[in-house]
């Protein structure tokens, strides 16, 4: 990856729905969005790492903290289309989107995502990882099946594969919301309209499938806690504070 130019995105959005200004809720000591800048920095491979914004709420704590700040429209429909309005203002060969509501990413995530680059016909990477029985059948636990390749089939809010002879089978992996792409890909995904699988499923990576762009998939090193509600912001904050006590032992 040494010749390719990588450039991480933090799209922020203030107003979010189910947990509103979550990208700047305090935890662990520092403001979400902070801990998601510090372990994408961290990891060496991308440079900027900028986070994305409409808010001058977001722009203004950022720069305090000397995190890069891009700002972009109120109107982006969705995380890729602000990663691809920030693009047009940051030189790059691939583009990492960035969800500024993990912050339990720690950088050995970035790594396997964009090693799938190495392979010259991979558009587009995301990661997985084995999904927990207890999530099996959590819609909010988004499942990939992948050909032997690691192409992405599909990504369903559903049970998929359906075990139809119920032998059993716990294999199931969980999508994790990163993904990466090359400039022309994410291109072409802000040109398309919305899918209707995508539509259906409220999963915008189904837009690509739809339009012929294949994703490749890529195994993460552990799940992460995607914040949504109070609940998931404390878990986060439990295990940030745990994983400072194991790095000060």
């Amino acid at each position: 990856m040494s010749t390719v130019r990588v450039a991480g995105v933090i799209p922020a959005r203030l107003n979010s729905t189910r947990l509103s200004r979550k990208v700047l809720r305090p935890l662990a000591g520092r403001l979400m969005v902070e801990w998601v800048w510090r372990a994408a920095a961290a990891s060496s491979l991308m440079d900027p790492v900028v986070v994305a914004t409409d808010a001058g709420e977001v722009a203004e704590a950022c720069r305090e903290r000397a995190i890069p700040v891009v700002l972009t429209a109120p109107t982006c429909a969705s995380g890729s289309d602000r990663v691809r309005e920030a693009a047009r203002q940051i030189d790059a060969d691939i583009y990492v989107n960035i969800q500024g509501d993990e912050p339990t990413l720690t950088p050995d995530f970035f790594a396997p995502l964009l090693g799938l680059f190495e392979r010259p016909q991979v558009e587009v990477a995301t990661l997985a990882v084995p999904c927990d029985p207890a999530e099996f059948a959590n819609p909010n636990a988004v499942k990939v099946v992948t050909a032997l390749d690691g192409r992405a089939l599909y990504f369903s809010r559903a049970t998929i594969p359906f075990d139809r002879d119920q032998t059993g089978f716990a294999g199931y992996r969980k999508h994790l919301g990163i993904y990466a792409y090359r400039k022309g890909a994410l291109d072409r995904f802000a040109a398309l309209p919305p899918s209707p699988l995508e539509t259906l499923e409220r999963l915008e990576q189904l837009r690509f499938l739809e339009n012929g762009i294949d994703i490749y998939v890529a195994t993460g090193p552990r799940d992460t806690i995607g914040v949504d509600t109070e609940e998931d912001l404390a878990r986060a904050e439990a295990a940030l504070e745990s994983f400072a006590q194991r790095a000060s032992a």
